[in-house]
């Protein structure tokens, strides 16, 4: 007989590829850990891991098996859900990952007061670039994902948040402040400085102006930044421009705000969104979570016709 037990077990194993630190993680020893999967293949007359690599992963008949596990203890979840919210209880935990082009200006206006709203709430934040948030969604590692869509990832829900403009920031001298009318082709140039690999925002830019060619030459010095709040002060310092989400300007001076321009051809908008697993089970906490970001943010970005939408994926 097949126990939850043991479809927690190959969950975990093919969630951390190792078997001890499977079983750390389990609060079991190895050997115990072991053992019950080799029960399972028994019972189960096959082999759902390659042992002899390293790290250890399934077999051609391990995926679907260990996809199915995952879809079992996913709705066995559920029953705890239920009486829950028979019992109009919030509470539970919630780890959430957020991409560092939001983190820095969206967690600071909802963050406290959804904590303080549902005490009886453990949220655990992590920032982290999307591609690793998708990951750790699907090896169950995270609850929530806030990044930017569409995705198109078949194992993945959207909830669409807001939709926020992408805009300039340019150093205060900069002419591209001082041109009346401002289009995608005035950004094209190698005076743009970039996010580095693997942040979405620095793929929609690239999508926006089609610029995958184009050399820094014109830069002081070639640097690709993980944070857009590095990149704002170098331009300070050292002139050029890069691309800010909207959020960004909720936090600037008035003074600040005179080096943002916003194109004049188009409005150019990311979709945020709260992502998560197709078999996901805290579906009030999600909705709650989501409601309380709605109600933090300037009504303007709900509009999703106030312009176009850039993909990254």
């Amino acid at each position: 007989m097949v126990t939850l037990t043991q479809l927690e077990y190959i969950v975990a194993v093919d969630t951390h590829r190792h078997f001890a630190t499977a079983a750390n993680n389990c609060f079991i020893t190895q050997p115990t850990l072991s053992m019950q999967i080799k029960k399972l293949e028994e019972f189960l007359d096959v082999i759902i891991f390659d042992r002899s690599k390293q790290p250890i992963i399934p077999t051609d008949v391990g995926v679907p098996i260990i996809e199915q596990a995952r879809i079992i203890l996913s709705e066995s979840k559920k029953i705890d859900e239920i009486v829950k919210n028979y019992r109009n209880t919030v509470e539970g935990s919630l780890k959430i990952g957020i991409i560092p082009t939001l983190a820095p200006f969206l967690l600071p206006m909802f963050i406290g007061d959804y904590i303080r709203a549902y005490p009886d709430v453990k949220v655990e934040v992590e920032e982290m670039v999307s591609d690793d948030i998708v990951e750790a969604l699907k090896k169950d590692l995270l609850d929530v994902g806030v990044f930017v869509t569409p995705l198109r990832d078949d194992k993945i829900q959207e909830q669409p948040l807001f939709y926020e403009e992408m805009m300039i920031y340019a150093h205060k001298d900069h002419e591209i402040l001082k041109k009346e009318i401002v289009e995608v082709k005035d950004i094209a140039t190698s005076e743009i400085w970039m996010l580095g690999d693997g942040h979405c925002f620095r793929s929609q830019v690239i999508n926006l102006c089609e610029m995958r060619n184009i050399q820094h030459q014109e830069l002081p010095f070639e640097f690709e930044s993980n944070s857009l709040e590095t990149l704002m002060k170098i331009i300070d310092k050292e002139g050029g421009f890069t691309l800010i989400p909207e959020l960004a300007t909720q936090y600037m001076s008035t003074e600040k705000l005179k080096q943002v321009r916003s194109f004049t051809n188009l409005h150019p908008l990311r979709e945020v969104s709260l992502v998560y697993s197709r078999h996901y089970t805290k579906n009030k906490l999600l909705n709650l979570l989501g409601d309380h970001i709605r109600k933090m943010i300037p009504v303007a970005y709900l509009n999703k016709d106030r312009g176009s939408i850039v993909e990254w994926n």
